[in-house]
């Protein structure tokens, strides 16, 4: 048996979660462990080709991630049959053309989401892909973060009795730029760019609340824009025209209440930048992106409502911290490594473009919520 390389065209990798995330922690830490044992005993080995306009940065990421191939030329990438993945990582406004050119080229396609800034859109992309045969996926790396199967092996075990709600709170202080330097793109603020926290965050908490708690039935969300000038990359002050906070209210089928707050514009003082808080009838967890505590039923205090005297209950002293067991490589590189199998083996692999549209569409319906100062039921979406 002999090893395989497969060519993967990376577009959009000079970007901070291009770069990061897809590239050293994924593709290039599969190639610097010799590549995904298949089927066979044989190795598959990533091949990327680096694509961007700025051929600086992508002349001196192949030098720092021993990558030969880098090109500005999205065509010719798309062209070369040795290329059977297009990865996109670009900023949202440019992902749909991007990824609808590379479905016309017969390629599989892999890519981050939101996968387009409207449902009907991300829809479409999704009925190119199955129109052309070529398979698809995009990324849902909370999936796999360690807190977050910590939290669904409780609610699989029925740790929690009856769930009765979820509390997730999400984000971190972004500095606006004049006094200390902006640590997010500033595209992010501007929202003919495609900015916005709503159409990135309710992307996310779609499929975790999907995957980990049940269909949504219907959304109520209010978006604000906290912070109304930022100065951007080059210097320059700028005005803010897409929300930096979200705040969102999710009614499942089966009735339990899922509140989402994502901003921004917000100081961190609670155990990680994302925890979510799951309370049933038997227990209560809080899991952050690597730890989880819990607290049963048996050992939750009662507490009796007396605000004139210092509170008896330390609130922090009841709970538990789940032992760390069989945790997870990366997130996105576990799904990295399950998609290209995916493509190679033909193994299963759920999370296609279809439910990248899911994200859009709660995002989307979140708009109009927001828009229209009222609740919005969540039609099922079919492909």
């Amino acid at each position: 048996m002999s090893d395989r390389t497969i060519g993967i065209v990376m577009n959009g990798v000079t970007g901070r979660m291009g770069t990061n995330q897809h590239l050293a922690r994924s593709v290039a830490a599969i190639r610097q462990e010799g590549g995904l044992r298949l089927k066979d005993g044989s190795r598959l080995l990533p091949d990327p080709i680096l694509v961007g306009r700025d051929e600086g940065k992508l002349s001196a990421l192949a030098k720092a991630y021993a990558v030969p191939r880098w090109t500005t030329d999205l065509d010719s990438a798309l062209s070369d049959k040795a290329n059977e993945i297009y990865f996109d990582a670009q900023t949202t406004a440019q992902r749909q053309a991007g990824i609808a050119r590379a479905i016309q080229a017969g390629k599989a396609v892999y890519c981050e989401k939101p996968t387009a800034t409207t449902t009907e859109g991300a829809v479409e992309l999704y009925r190119l892909a199955k129109r052309a045969g070529v398979k698809h996926g995009v990324v849902q790396d909370k999936l796999w973060l360690p807190g977050l199967l910590k939290l669904k092996y409780l609610v699989d075990t029925g740790f929690f009795g009856r769930i009765l709600s979820v509390r997730g709170e999400f984000g971190y202080w972004v500095f606006d730029g004049f006094d200390q330097a902006c640590q997010r793109p500033s595209w992010n603020y501007r929202k003919e760019d495609g900015g916005g926290i709503m159409i990135d965050m309710f992307c996310h908490w779609r499929y975790v609340i999907d995957n980990i708690f049940g269909p949504i039935a219907a959304l109520s969300a209010f978006g604000a824009t906290h912070i109304g000038r930022r100065v951007d990359e080059k210097g320059m002050e700028y005005a803010c025209t897409s929300e930096d906070a979200a705040y969102g209210t999710f009614l499942l089928e089966s009735g339990v209440v899922c509140q989402f707050n994502s901003s921004w514009a917000v100081r961190v003082r609670r155990d990680d930048l994302l925890t979510l808080q799951v309370d049933g009838t038997k227990g209560s967890a809080v899991a952050g992106l690597r730890d989880c505590v819990v607290q049963s039923e048996a050992m939750t205090p009662k507490p009796v409502w007396n605000p004139d005297i210092p509170s008896p209950i330390d609130y922090y002293e009841n709970w538990a911290k789940l032992p760390a067991r069989d945790l997870p490589d990366n997130a996105f590189k576990v799904q990295w490594e399950k998609f290209l199998l995916h493509v190679v083996q033909d193994e299963s692999f759920p999370w296609g473009l279809l439910e990248g549209a899911k994200g859009v569409q709660l995002a989307e319906l979140g708009m109009r919520s927001w828009a229209e100062r009222r609740w919005v039921d969540l039609p099922k979406l079919e492909g």
